[in-house]
């Protein structure tokens, strides 16, 4: 009853990263695409964790450095993220300022937590159950579909603004951190293999015949 589910991995069997064609490994190159073969995408971790450093470094310069810059009637106003999204609330824009406070703010903070939890529980530095797992890794493939709706956002907020002579926004240099951010986690994501978790999970039910059931 616990013995290990067959896997393509044990098998030498491995799937192209490009065009998901499963192929012997030792063959080094898929048949149909010409990509590099591995079991399992090299340093994955390690990547994605040196990404994510990079994306969490730089999502402090991004809040705290402008923005945007604001010219009204003659007068120049700097704006951060957050001093931003409270301008357009102040003048009730609601929905602009809750779609910069969930794409800005708290979209990129939730990616950034969730893939580190993630490469923990692929290093074995923690030991969620398998619908725990499961879950959160759903979450951040759902986070990730929405990585650039911030980047839409203040670029269709400055195309349609720039269109009047009441008000003018252009981009400052938070712009370009927060910029750095949105590609750094999505490269972290492209470079984590989430096989790596049903790999850790095959251990750790093998370990503990108990798992499967706590998880039902």
């Amino acid at each position: 009853m616990n013995a290990p589910l067959p896997r393509g991995a044990d098998k030498g069997l491995a799937g192209c990263h490009t065009c998901g064609k499963v192929s012997p490994v030792e063959l080094g190159a898929c048949p149909r695409c010409g990509s590099h073969l591995h079991l399992r995408k090299p340093d994955s971790i390690q990547r994605t964790l040196a990404l994510m450093s990079a994306a969490a470094a730089l999502y402090i310069p991004a809040n705290m450095l402008p923005i945007m810059t604001v010219t009204e009637l003659g007068v120049v106003t700097e704006n951060t993220i957050i001093s931003g999204m409270i301008t357009f609330w102040q003048t009730g824009a609601y929905p602009i300022a809750i779609v910069i406070f969930t794409a800005s703010i708290l979209i990129p903070l939730l990616k950034i937590v969730a893939l580190s939890w993630l490469c923990l529980a692929a290093s074995g530095k923690l030991h969620p159950s398998p619908g725990m797992l499961g879950k959160i890794y759903w979450f951040t493939e759902l986070l990730g579909r929405w990585s650039m709706v911030d980047i839409f956002v203040v670029g269709i907020l400055v195309a349609l603004v720039q269109l009047g002579n009441y008000m003018t926004i252009t981009a400052g240099p938070g712009a370009l951190a927060f910029a750095g951010v949105v590609v750094l986690t999505m490269f972290a994501a492209m470079s984590f293999d989430p096989r790596l978790l049903w790999d850790r999970l095959e251990l750790l039910r093998l370990a503990s015949p108990q798992l499967k059931k706590e998880d039902t």
